[in-house]
């Protein structure tokens, strides 16, 4: 493995983040300001631990301005046509596709990813999203008019709620912005994001291209700040009628306790420990590729990625020895270099955190490769195998958020189901056979909001990602995210111009 880590780019040629940002880290009213909390925040680049920008967080006086802005913004923005709305998106793709290696570099730099994986993944899957939200701005759907009750005319009303105050996380802060900016604004509402307020630079340049694409000043804004500060004010604040949530299971509990104190509308996309089923007549060499590339995604930091691979047991032994030797082909690397697979995880601290699950499955577990940080700068850690863990265990259970892949046996097919379904969560899983009535059932008895048969980890913008159970509710993407920003509303018209109805005798007098 290359774990040459060393910072072969000066950071201005990564992405200028110091000035880019020296106005301040958040975007109210279509324009830069500095945050008035008191306290600052440095944003690090994982790959090398240097700090890359400084700016002075969001307290609750700039979520009150960014909300205030919102607010302002609403009646216009809301009233503006369909088409209209959808021009604006049209613009807005155009302009992140013109700046997609600027977008590409923040998000490298600011997470560490792989630059393969922000100009192939991140960025493009933004660009399609914002466009697929500008066609069905124009496209939201209706029950049909008609007289249902014989003497009214019914039809069905689709309107914005208003300020939506929404929370994003740092694992993907480009697509996670999107993914809450975009269907809130097509369906005709105003938005206050909180990104993570260590990743806040794709966001922060997402509300620019937003204003620069000609959509009005206060529709998009950006507050950059804790969640203690600016993000419990700003799914408690008396403006905001609906909060959209992606994060940890645990934070998403405390999120829904302050959202239901004004009886929010709340959608919540939560933490997922995605099972991996393999049955007997899988084709191993797909399983096997498959493993590793939806364990390791985004340096395993992925709510959707396979983090429980059940193996029907006359595949296991091959199946993990082939897992365990592709996985040490995977070149750790400077995120800068075109060559490199895999970038460090966020932080320091969140390396010990994945570090310190494996080291106490140890004591229960074996670990087949990996296991440990490489020598370097940087928050690197190798991609890891655990095999003859319990189902109870912990790394079986936890959400660990990192390269780590358990890896446990199965006998019949009722058993594998019962195990993928055996924890918490249902947010994503696979299946992999080559029997169409395995998959089918498999896909029937399953409990996630995603399953993928043969494959892990594709997203589409046309299709619906959410989960079951404490995986959170409601939907990103696709028009079914329209449900969770938009209010149907019955209109009725009396046809009969008949002043006394006859339901009126269930109040007064006789028929």
């Amino acid at each position: 493995m290359d774990t040459d880590t060393g910072n072969r780019f000066p950071v201005e040629d990564r992405f200028p983040a110091q000035d880019r940002f020296a106005a301040g880290a958040q975007y109210i009213g279509g324009r830069l300001r500095p945050g008035t909390s008191g306290r600052h925040q440095e944003i690090v680049d994982p790959a090398t631990g240097d700090t890359v920008h400084t700016y002075e967080l969001a307290g609750p006086a700039d979520v009150d301005a960014a909300v205030a802005a919102a607010k302002e913004a609403f009646p216009g923005w809301s009233g503006a046509t369909p088409g209209e709305r959808s021009e604006a998106l049209h613009r807005l793709a155009g302009v992140l596709a013109e700046r997609a290696e600027e977008f590409a570099r923040a998000e490298s730099l600011q997470c560490g990813k792989p630059i393969k994986l922000s100009r192939e993944f991140d960025v493009p899957g933004t660009i399609d999203n914002t466009a697929f939200f500008a066609g069905a701005a124009r496209h939201l759907e209706g029950k049909s008019a008609g007289e249902y009750s014989g003497d009214h005319t019914s039809y069905v009303r689709r309107e914005p709620l208003g300020v939506i105050g929404s929370i994003a996380p740092w694992n993907y802060p480009l697509q996670m912005a999107a993914w809450k900016i975009l269907p809130a604004i097509a369906a005709g509402n105003t938005i206050v994001l909180k990104p993570a307020e260590t990743t806040p630079l794709t966001s922060l340049l997402f509300a620019q291209a937003a204003t620069e694409a000609g959509i009005p000043d206060g529709v998009v804004n950006i507050v950059s700040g804790a969640g203690k500060d600016a993000g419990e004010h700003l799914v408690g604040h008396p403006d905001v009628v609906m909060t959209s949530f992606t994060g940890s299971t645990g934070i998403g509990k405390r999120v829904a306790e302050i959202a239901t104190r004004t009886v929010k509308r709340l959608h919540l996309e939560l933490g997922g420990k995605a099972p991996f089923l393999v049955f007997d007549d899988a084709d191993l060499t797909a399983a096997v590729h498959g493993a590793v590339a939806a364990s390791l995604i985004n340096t395993g930091q992925d709510c959707t990625a396979a983090t429980r691979a059940y193996v029907q047991r006359p595949l296991y032994e091959a199946f993990v020895e082939q897992v365990a030797a592709l996985m040490e082909t995977v070149r750790l690397g400077d995120p800068f270099r075109e060559d490199t697979d895999l970038g460090p995880l966020i932080s320091y601290a969140h390396r010990d955190r994945v570090a310190a699950f494996v080291e106490r499955a140890r004591a229960y577990a074996r670990i087949v490769t990996g296991g440990e940080a490489p020598e370097g700068r940087g928050a690197y850690y190798r991609p890891t195998l655990i095999a003859d863990a319990a189902q109870d265990s912990e790394v079986v259970q936890a959400e660990i958020f990192g390269p780590v892949l358990v890896v446990l046996p199965f006998d019949t097919d009722d058993e594998g189901l019962a195990l993928a379904n055996d924890t918490p969560y249902g947010l994503a899983a696979s299946v992999w056979s080559r029997d169409v009535y395995r998959t089918g059932r498999a896909t029937r008895e399953i409990k996630a909001g995603c399953v993928w048969v043969n494959d892990h980890i594709p997203i589409l913008s046309e299709m619906p990602h959410g989960g079951y159970r404490a995986s959170g509710y409601g939907k990103d993407m696709s028009a079914y995210s329209f449900e969770e920003y938009t209010q149907v509303k019955h209109v009725m018209y009396d046809n009969s111009a008949v002043a006394a109805k006859d339901w009126h005798r269930t109040i007064f007098g006789d028929r």
